[in-house]
């Protein structure tokens, strides 16, 4: 699977049940990247994506269980380790902000490859950094 993770400068996630942030541009941004393949979500993400009857788009509180490798999986919510030898590649969506958090990424980075980042502009956030990570 390929994970799809918003974070920001301490790798944080969320904060007391709360997003810390959303931005409709990086919702196009990520539909467009999954292109004709499958975006997993668990129902707290669901509100995010538009509702279009978009059959590409499969909620489920148990996605990161259902997912088939080269599926992609946008997670805000929820810590990922458990699932490392699932993980195909990491998708990492950098605010270039620090939020409050109490839930953080913690994937150890170093033990994955950084094969590209790029900047692009977000609707709320002036830059959103991409960094693509694989095994």
């Amino acid at each position: 699977m390929i994970l799809m993770i918003c974070v920001d400068d301490k790798n944080g996630m969320l904060f007391h049940n709360r997003r810390q942030s959303r931005d409709r541009a990086l919702i196009g941004h990520i539909l467009h990247l999954t292109g004709a393949g499958t975006l997993w979500v668990n129902p707290f993400s669901q509100s995010l994506f538009p509702e279009t009857g978009d059959t590409r788009l499969l909620v489920d509180e148990d996605y990161l269980l259902k997912a088939r490798p080269g599926d992609y999986c946008f997670v805000e919510d929820r810590d990922v380790s458990g699932f490392t030898d699932r993980i195909e590649k990491i998708i990492l969506f950098k605010w270039n902000k620090v939020y409050p958090a109490d839930t953080f990424l913690t994937l150890d980075l170093s033990l994955w490859k950084l094969t590209k980042s790029e900047d692009f502009p977000g609707y709320s956030h002036e830059k959103i950094t991409k960094e693509i990570y694989v095994k």
